[in-house]
């Protein structure tokens, strides 16, 4: 067994089993962020001057039309400020909502007061329940780690499917390097877009066929949906100064928008998983990745991390009632759920998979300068 690395500058380590470390003791991704990221990464003047251009574009496509852009909108912090943001620069966004039938309550609570509060439309559609669920327990069985790919999957396909054939060519998302600079490992959570693999789980282990489920697929994001339907994607919070605390203060105080207790915890589903099914069961704790990003920007001490990284993210009863809800949800037993937690590991390796026509892809969008290759 090789021994235990932690960053000495993050909190990453070497639950990352391919993490690299160089000689000061720091981390692949912190030495990333600062040779990478940092250097291409502009919030100051040069970010304004940008965000303003791209604004300017969306405002004149969409001039005779209801709404300039779209926004997916979870309830969580990220995609909350930048709806807030997007109504500040004078954007009219038609704001997308998927139910993937786990929404906590207080995400339910803040998308209707931002919507509410910024007086703006909200299209909601709602995943099959009997597909979704039958999916989900598919990627349970796998005994995969990614078992949020159904609801992310969901998510990624609703939204452009819909940009694509409503003709919407601009999807604004609350991706930003600041609270996400250091992006979580391959083997913590593999890629949702995959569609082969999706199919292959599905084919071994679903009992519904996906009839109404939405599909999509990389390829199909990133070439066709880019190049033919000519939909961008714009991220405007890489361009101002984005501190988490300082958003959700705001949204707050504007709206009574409510905190949750981390990151993606607006789905009861993403709770149990990051939260506890996560780490009981493959060792890998997401906080890790999320913290590093803060203490990389600079809004978390890498001692506060350290101290908070060591605190279950369940207290008291919360996770024996977040386990009798998943596995009821679910339609399985406790019992049931427990016997698959605890069967053998896999990863996508042992499914069938496109990573290699995805890094294949990767490389030729960077050398025709389509991608660029900031982030692992």
């Amino acid at each position: 067994m090789s021994t235990y690395r932690i960053c000495t500058n993050c909190i990453m380590d070497t639950t990352d089993s391919r993490i690299t470390f160089d000689e000061r003791g720091w981390c692949e991704y912190c030495n990333n962020y600062h040779n990478n990221i940092l250097p291409n990464w502009h919030t100051g003047e040069r970010g304004t001057r940008d965000l303003a251009r791209d604004v300017d574009q969306m405002k004149r496509d969409g001039q005779g039309r209801n709404h300039d852009c779209l926004i997916g909108l979870s309830g969580g912090v990220d995609s909350s400020y930048v709806t807030y943001l997007a109504t500040q620069l004078g954007l009219r966004p038609l704001l997308f909502h998927v139910d993937a039938g786990w929404n906590s309550q207080e995400a339910v609570n803040n998308i209707e007061k931002l919507v509410d509060g910024l007086g703006l439309d909200l299209y909601t559609e709602v995943v099959d329940w009997e597909e979704m669920r039958d999916l989900q327990l598919a990627f349970f069985k796998a005994q995969v780690p990614h078992i949020d790919t159904p609801q992310d999957h969901a998510f990624f396909a609703c939204l452009y499917n819909f940009a694509a054939k409503n003709k919407c060519k601009y999807i604004l998302t609350g991706a930003n390097y600041s609270t996400e600079c250091v992006r979580e490992p391959l083997e913590w959570h593999y890629h949702a877009s995959d569609l082969r693999q999706l199919r292959d789980i599905h084919a071994r282990f679903g009992t519904k066929p996906l009839k109404a489920f939405p599909l999509t697929d990389i390829f199909t994001y990133k070439i066709y949906y880019r190049y033919v339907k000519n939909i961008r994607v714009v991220k405007p919070l890489n361009s101002v100064p984005y501190i988490k605390d300082e958003a959700i203060k705001l949204l707050s105080e504007k709206f009574g928008w409510q905190r949750y207790a981390h990151k993606h915890y607006e789905s009861r589903f993403t709770r149990f998983y990051e939260g506890y099914w996560l780490p009981a069961k493959f060792g890998y704790d997401k906080r890790r990745a999320h913290f590093s990003s803060l203490i990389l920007t600079g809004q978390m001490t890498r001692a506060k991390a350290l101290e908070a990284i060591a605190v279950s993210p369940y207290q008291n009863d919360e996770l024996a009632r977040d386990f009798e809800y998943v596995a009821t949800k679910l339609g399985v037993s406790v019992d049931e759920l427990r016997r698959l937690r605890d069967e053998p590991n896999k990863t996508y390796r042992d499914y069938r998979n496109a990573m290699g026509l995805m890094d294949l892809g990767t490389k030729v969008l960077r050398a025709v300068g389509a991608q660029r290759a900031i982030i692992r």
